[in-house]
C-alpha cells in the first residue's frame, strides 16, 4: 500500500461517501433533473399547442386553410383575416365595453365582498353560517336558471341592451363568491389585533380600513385578477342581455362572425387572437401580484 492509499484509508471515516460514490450520486441527480426538464417542456408544448394553432391559422388565407388544413404551416403569412375581422366588427368599441365592464365588476365586486365578509367573518353577525351557505348556493346556480328573471329584470329597469345590465348582475354574483372566500379568511383573523385596535379607540370602519384591509390586501388583489378574467370571458348572460352592437363585449362581438351557412375560420382565429391578447397582457402585468397573494399566507 502506498502512502497516499494509507492516508485515504485513515482519513475516510465509516459511513463517509468516497469520491466515486459522490460523483455517481451527482451524475444520477443531473440525469433526473434533465429528465424532469424534458417532461416539463413536453407538457408545456402540449398545453401551448392550441394557442400555437390559433396563431398559425390567424395568419393564413381562407384558401390556404381549406387546401392544407389547420395543422399545416402557412404558405405565406398575411393579415387579411385581421383586416376582415376589423371590418366586420367594431372591435375598439367592444374592447372598451369589455375593459370597462370587467374592471368595474372586479373592483366593485371585490369591495362589496370585503365589506360583507368583514361583517360575517369578524363582526360575527347572527346567522352568519346560514348567510354564507346561501351565498355559496347562489354561486352554484347555473346561469341558464337565472336568465329569465335577469332578462325581465333588466327589461323592467331599463338596463336591457346596456352594459350596466351585466355590470349589476356580475358584480352581485362575484361579490357573493368573494364573500364566501373572504369570510373564511376573516374568521381566522387574529382576535388580539382587533382587540388591541378597539382598546386604542378605533371604530369598526377604522379597524376595517386601517387594520384588516392592509393584511388581506394580497388576497384581495388575487380576487380582483380572477374576477376580471372570469367576467371578461362571460358569454351566455351577456349574449342575452346585450343585443345591440354598441353594447356588445368582445366575446359577443366574436360570436357574430358565425354565419348561418358558412364560417370563415381564419377570421374567427384572428378575432380570437385579438380577444385573447388583452387578458394575456393583463395576466402578465399582474402575475407578480398573483404570486404574492398566493404565498402571502405561507410565510408568517
Amino acid at each position: 500500500m502506498t502512502a497516499i492509499d494509507a492516508t485515504r484509508a485513515v482519513t475516510t471515516q465509516p459511513g463517509q461517501k468516497t469520491e466515486p460514490q459522490s460523483h455517481q450520486r451527482t451524475s444520477k441527480r443531473r440525469l433526473r433533473d434533465w429528465l424532469l426538464l424534458l417532461v416539463a417542456i413536453i407538457v408545456a408544448l402540449i398545453m401551448a399547442s392550441p394557442l400555437l394553432l390559433l396563431v398559425l391559422n390567424a395568419f393564413k388565407t381562407g384558401a390556404d386553410y381549406s387546401t392544407n388544413g389547420p395543422l399545416a404551416w402557412p404558405t405565406s403569412f398575411t393579415t387579411d383575416a385581421f383586416t376582415a375581422y376589423l371590418d366586420r366588427v367594431n372591435f375598439p368599441l367592444a374592447l372598451w365595453n369589455s375593459v370597462f365592464s370587467s374592471t368595474f365588476i372586479a373592483f366593485v365586486g371585490t369591495g362589496l365582498a370585503l365589506v360583507t365578509s368583514y361583517a360575517i367573518g369578524i363582526g360575527r353577525i347572527k346567522g352568519s353560517g346560514i348567510v354564507t351557505t346561501i351565498l355559496l348556493l347562489a354561486t352554484m346556480i347555473p346561469h341558464e336558471a337565472l336568465i329569465y328573471p335577469l332578462f325581465y329584470g333588466a327589461q323592467a329597469t331599463g338596463t336591457l341592451n346596456s352594459i350596466w345590465s351585466i355590470n349589476i348582475v356580475f358584480t352581485i354574483l362575484f361579490a357573493a363568491f368573494g364573500t364566501y372566500i373572504l369570510s373564511s379568511v376573516m374568521s381566522t383573523f387574529p382576535r388580539e389585533v382587533l382587540e388591541a385596535a378597539a382598546i386604542d379607540g378605533a371604530h369598526k370602519w377604522t379597524i376595517l380600513w386601517k387594520v384588516v384591509f392592509p393584511i388581506v390586501r394580497p388576497t384581495l388583489a388575487v380576487l380582483v385578477v380572477f374576477i376580471f378574467i372570469w367576467s371578461w370571458n362571460e358569454f351566455y348572460i351577456p349574449l342575452i342581455l346585450l343585443g345591440t352592437p354598441d353594447s356588445q363585449t368582445v366575446p359577443i362581438a366574436l360570436s357574430t362572425l358565425r354565419g348561418q351557412h358558412s364560417i370563415d375560420i381564419t377570421v374567427i382565429n384572428a378575432g380570437s387572437l385579438l380577444s385573447l391578447l388583452p387578458t394575456l397582457i393583463f395576466f402578465l402585468i399582474f402575475q407578480n401580484t398573483l404570486k404574492r397573494g398566493v404565498t402571502a399566507g405561507a410565510v408568517k
